[in-house]
């Protein structure tokens, strides 16, 4: 079973769009950065290497979830220019 939910790998077809932001935008990258933290955060309490409160794992997948909403939005804004 795969847990990760990199947004890369599930958005592929946004690809260059996210690398054009990551490289100009500072706040995206924090962003991107800071989602793929709390998506490591939720795997590692996942596959048990860590743990945490029913209502600490649930805070976390709902934050990844509005980190992925955000990037999304940004990334569905975004004009690149090729």
């Amino acid at each position: 079973m795969d847990i990760h939910h990199p947004f890369l790998s599930e958005f592929p077809e946004h690809r260059e769009t996210v690398r054009h932001l990551r490289l100009s935008n500072n706040k995206f990258r924090e962003m991107f950065e800071e989602y793929h933290q709390v998506d490591d955060a939720v795997c590692r309490i996942e596959e048990e290497i860590e743990f945490a409160t029913d209502q600490a794992f649930d805070e976390l997948k709902f934050k990844r979830a509005k980190l992925k909403d955000a990037l999304y939005s940004a990334v569905s804004r975004a004009t690149v220019v090729a």
